[in-house]
């Protein structure tokens, strides 16, 4: 029908790749205004090709469960997250985000916050951005670069300023930001906000640094440690609070929950990205993978308690082990499910 308001709807899915997932996305033509979920039909993909359904039976469906500004594009256009299904309508196993959802209901009556800091890498004709050229050298060693200005020092910002006002578009809990410790690493912030926002708008925030990344002729890497040696790995430190961590007095509350992550450390290990053990070495930064231990201010402990939040005597504890490749949604359900449950 002419005349009616053409919406680009990009889908966006998690796939079924592992150890470590991907985002993948498709777009669809939309007639007319889309003024809620229920404007947005379910559609469909070939699992096949995404490591979740066999050639002969390939039929996988998408559910919409947000939507988004659609910042490349502009508006009208939209972006639009989905949880996996199978052909039937039941929970498909690489969906993650649905076992999330159960515990985000379950315990939302402790009103739990999350905050992620996503670290990456950026990656420049398969070399890392800024490095030397494959004559065998490297750059200087680590100090000046984190949260440092100046060519010698940074590389890629182009895309990290893009990639802000992108978050900043499409109404994302995007917080802030800088450049990390290693030359070509960065990191931004999402958060403070309920589980299921934290993990929909990281991976939606995720997928835009990859497409804008296209466009910069960067390519963005979540590897732990994207190079071996005397250098930074690259992480997703985890901020996570509830209401009685947040109410004064609520120091006492975090001790507890230290005490309780301590005793499922390997349980949450499992789950804190591929890889973790070569960043997880006990030196840069980090607690040895196989030790667990927390403190205030410790930026090598396990779970740093930070500095405002000992002084205040409440505020919420940072998981520093989390990879940077981790599914949030798996990182925020064994938090949930080891301090609240």
């Amino acid at each position: 029908m002419s005349g009616r308001t053409k919406i680009i709807a990009e889908y966006l899915w998690i796939d079924g790749y592992t150890p470590t997932a991907n985002v993948r996305s498709k777009w669809k033509v939309l007639d007319g205004k889309v003024d809620g979920l229920d404007d947005i039909p379910a559609w469909g993909f070939d699992g096949s090709s995404t490591r979740q359904a066999p050639g002969d039976k390939s039929d996988c469906a998408l559910q919409p469960v947000a939507y988004y500004p659609d910042p490349i594009r502009g508006a009208p256009h939209i972006l639009v997250l989905c949880e996996v299904m199978n052909a039937d309508g039941s929970v498909h196993p690489s969906n993650t985000r649905a076992k999330l959802r159960k515990l985000s209901e379950k315990h939302a009556a402790q009103e739990p916050l999350f905050g992620i800091e996503q670290e990456y890498t950026l990656l420049e004709n398969g070399r890392v951005a800024g490095w030397p050229k494959d004559d065998g050298t490297f750059p200087r060693p680590q100090g000046e670069y984190y949260c440092a200005a100046g060519a010698d020092n940074v590389a890629g910002r182009q895309l990290v300023e893009r990639h802000l006002k992108a978050c900043l578009d499409a109404g994302l809990a995007y917080a802030g930001g800088n450049a990390e410790v290693l030359l070509g690493q960065w990191e931004y912030q999402i958060g403070a906000v309920g589980p299921l926002e934290v993990c929909d708008h990281l991976w939606v925030a995720r997928w835009l640094m990859a497409r804008l990344g296209e466009e910069c002729g960067l390519t963005v890497t979540l590897e732990p440690k994207p190079m071996k040696g005397d250098w930074n790995g690259t992480g997703a430190h985890t901020n996570f609070s509830t209401k009685a961590m947040r109410e004064p007095g609520g120091m006492k509350a975090i001790e507890e929950a230290c005490k309780k992550l301590k005793k499922r450390h390997e349980k949450h290990i499992a789950v804190y990205g591929a890889g973790n053990d070569q960043r997880l070495t006990g030196l840069h930064e980090t607690c040895d993978i196989h030790t667990f231990r927390y403190g205030v201010s410790d930026r090598g402990a396990s779970v740093r308690i930070p500095l405002a939040t000992a002084k205040k005597g409440c505020g919420y504890l940072e998981d520093r082990r989390p990879a940077a490749n981790m599914d949030p949604y798996r990182v925020c359900a064994a938090l949930l499910k080891t301090v609240c449950g």
